[in-house]
């Protein structure tokens, strides 16, 4: 894997001069405040400007403004015509396009397909603010506006619709979205080096078309260019009935066969006349800097589930920076080209990118509306990202990566100061010190020449790799010097939690219990069953049962009550009726009652998508008779699935008891503890349609009183 250029070392764009802004401009009053005739880069985003970099646009101007750029941001555009993105003027450089933080069908449907009441992202969570497939919309409109102006499209939405992509909300495979959106160029994955070096090269003069070298895009072209030696994805991965091949070790005895070794046979017998030896010579080793693979076409994969189940398959395989290849998939009379992965950011630029002069509160245009999602993390500091886990049904991993970016100890506990001694209403608690995955701070392959060969799915799944260092000490020792801050009172751990990599130091569960948990930590076993947890890539109950013992011995040892939150999923594919039974039976054995449950909901590239849309298992190789998933599609299935886990929610009770009763279970039917729900029907009320029933679980032991939720967009 090559060194690349830090992101730091460009020569400033002559516009440096400019200084910073106390924060990006919305309005031409605030570019003429500025000084600025023009912007040299326009961001349009789905999302309120929070110049805060938990938020991507503001994390993407303020790095472009280090650059030297002037940047300006148009959020939440009118999309019904062109006049909302004139507002700034036409930028010199280009169009940068985003549908925000989430992708906008997650965020504007649920997981039944309805559309939802409210949207975090939003000043007074007003719904309705972006259009669906905003990156599409908002790309036509940046063309009708100003049609010889660049277009970069980038963030979630992009990076995880960059191939053909089976789209739950249509219920089809779609094209690549850089060829709905008629963009010049899509960034993926964490963009920060690739966005630099390409707001440089078009500074320059470069022709956005002739940029085609830099990693992490995709980009449209006509045909394969010299001097790359293409390779069919098939060949690697064959998607089709595959012959058996002949071992040649081994030794069938039979009629006519022999072991004989006597000397009468001779060991190299002699050619027919006129017949000569074929040679063996050994291929040299490929240079995989100049191969491509070649998935199939979309007009193909729209026909095939197993192709696209393969297609999917490939696509991750092809996923780590140190050895993935180029990939290409014909739409039409266009290829989709994509460069391997962006090589991640060292610690220096991690920090690099979260030490700009953030203002750490919403854009002065909101006053004082309330952004949910802005409420809920502006106490909160983000330690890392990535996640080598891989499970199937998260997109973290093909969108961050695998490999873990970690932040300087430095770097956080200077940002923790700043959020004391700026950030409006603090009260002395850090709500959250953590990231993607909370204690994947600073884990890496022990070896580095081994994680650049590597070609696993997961780190963690079957079991924890051996090459993984899972070593905690730089966490705890990050949670020490944290709470030791003058003015900090508490510093929780609110993102989500590998309990698998963290019973490997009971140090590090002691520490987290005894000093960072308020009342209630959020873990996900997802779920009970042992072949829905091998869909899902999840490790067994065992893990968890581990990590309850410790959980709870350390909490008795600190004097303090304390609850474990599992979450859990409903309807993930490979998930029968039978296993939601017996997760249901898990859930009552422990006395878990569930607040909020996540239905699944196939978001485009996730390994479990391809399952949903195939009924085949892409974690093997995919052909027409390899395994076949069971998929829970019909709309029946997944609310009975939902409603195993809500066992205890008289709602629900007659939609048990007819299942319970054709699944030949009637003896769960009972007013008993042994029974799963009860013989009687009480009056109930009204089910609030309000609430947003894809969120995951949270487990509230009974008979405890519950704690307020946040939501949260994941």
């Amino acid at each position: 894997m090559e060194t690349p250029r830090s992101i730091n070392a460009y020569r400033p764009y002559w516009a440096k001069r400019f200084g910073t802004a106390p924060v990006l401009p919305m309005t031409r009053a605030e570019m003429d405040a500025r000084g600025w005739d023009s912007c040299d880069i326009i961001l349009v985003t789905g999302d309120a400007y929070i110049d805060h970099p938990s938020f991507g646009m503001a994390l993407v101007g303020r790095l472009l403004e280090a650059q030297g750029f002037r940047v300006g941001i148009i959020a939440q555009p009118d999309w019904l015509s062109a006049d909302a993105f004139k507002t700034l003027g036409k930028p010199n450089l280009y169009f940068g396009v985003t549908a925000g933080n989430m992708d906008s069908m997650v965020n504007r449907y649920t997981a039944d397909r309805k559309i939802r009441s409210d949207d975090a992202y939003t000043p007074n969570a007003e719904a309705g603010k972006r259009p669906d497939r905003a990156v599409l919309v908002y790309s036509q409109r940046c063309r009708e506006a100003y049609p010889d102006v660049p277009l970069v499209i980038g963030s979630i939405e992009a990076s995880l619709r960059r191939i053909a992509h089976y789209d739950y909300w249509s219920d089809k495979v779609r094209r690549s979205i850089l060829v709905d959106s008629k963009a010049d160029i899509l960034l993926y994955g964490n963009a920060e080096r690739a966005l630099v070096e390409l707001s440089h090269r078009i500074a320059r003069g470069d022709n956005i078309a002739d940029i085609t070298d830099i990693r992490g895009t995709a980009f449209l072209r006509k045909r394969i260019p010299e001097g790359w030696d293409e390779i069919a994805s098939t060949n690697l991965d064959r998607p089709g009935k595959v012959d058996v091949h002949v071992d040649p070790y081994e030794m069938k005895m039979g009629a006519g066969s022999s072991c004989e070794t006597d000397d009468k046979i001779d060991a190299k017998p002699a050619l027919p006349e006129g017949v000569s030896a074929i040679q063996i010579v050994r291929k040299p080793k490929a240079d995989r800097s100049k191969q491509v693979v070649r998935l199939p076409a979309y007009e193909d994969v729209i026909k095939d589930p197993v192709l696209y189940a393969h297609a999917s398959r490939v696509l991750h395989l092809e996923a780590n920076p140190g050895n993935a290849r180029a990939l290409v998939q014909r739409h039409g009379d266009r290829e989709v080209w994509l460069n391997p992965p962006p090589i991640p950011l060292t610690t220096k630029e991690m920090d690099y990118v979260y030490d700009l002069p953030y203002a750490r509160k919403p854009h002065p245009v909101y006053q004082d509306a309330r952004i949910p999602a802005w409420e809920m993390i502006r106490f909160s500091v983000n330690i890392m990202r990535g996640c080598f886990g891989g499970c199937t049904f998260c997109s973290i991993t093909e969108h961050e990566g695998r490999i873990i970016q970690s932040r300087s100890e430095e770097s956080i506990l200077n940002e923790i100061v700043e959020i004391r001694d700026k950030v409006e209403g603090f009260t002395g608690i850090i709500s959250d010190l953590g990231g993607p995955t909370a204690n994947m701070y600073r884990m890496a392959c022990k070896s580095e020449k081994i994680e650049q060969s590597c070609r696993k799915l997961s780190c963690v799944y079957p079991g924890i790799c051996e090459n993984l260092n899972t070593d905690h000490s730089a966490l705890i020792q990050l949670y020490r010097k944290a709470r030791d801050i003058k003015g900090v009172k508490k510093i929780l751990v609110g993102s989500g939690l590998r309990y698998d990599l963290a019973v490997t130091s009971p140090e590090y569960v002691k520490e987290l219990v005894q000093h960072h948990v308020g009342g209630y930590l959020k873990i996900a076993p997802e779920h009970s069953e042992e072949n829905v947890l091998s869909k899902m890539m999840k490790p067994g109950m065992g893990a968890y049962d581990k990590f309850k013992e410790m959980f709870e011995r350390f909490s008795k040892e600190a004097g303090k009550q304390q609850y474990l939150i599992p979450y859990f999923i409903a309807a993930h594919p490979g998930t029968t009726d039978e296993d939601m039974l017996n997760l249901a039976l898990w859930l009552k054995k422990y006395d878990f009652k569930l607040d909020q449950v996540q239905t699944f909901t196939p978001t485009p590239m996730a390994m479990a998508t391809a399952m949903y849309h195939s009924g085949k298992n892409p974690l093997r190789k995919v052909t027409a008779d390899s395994e076949a998933v069971p998929i829970p599609k019909a709309g029946g299935v997944r609310r009975l699935h939902k409603a195993f886990i809500r066992y205890h929610d008289p709602n629900n009770w007659p939609m048990l008891r007819e299942a319970l009763k054709k699944m030949g279970r009637a003896d769960l039917i009972g007013n008993g503890k042994k029974h799963l729900v009860p013989a009687f029907q009480p009056i109930v009320p009204a089910v609030n349609k309000s609430r947003r029933p894809e969120m995951k679980g949270r487990a509230l032991p009974a008979k405890k009183t519950p704690f307020k939720q946040k939501q949260t967009a994941r």
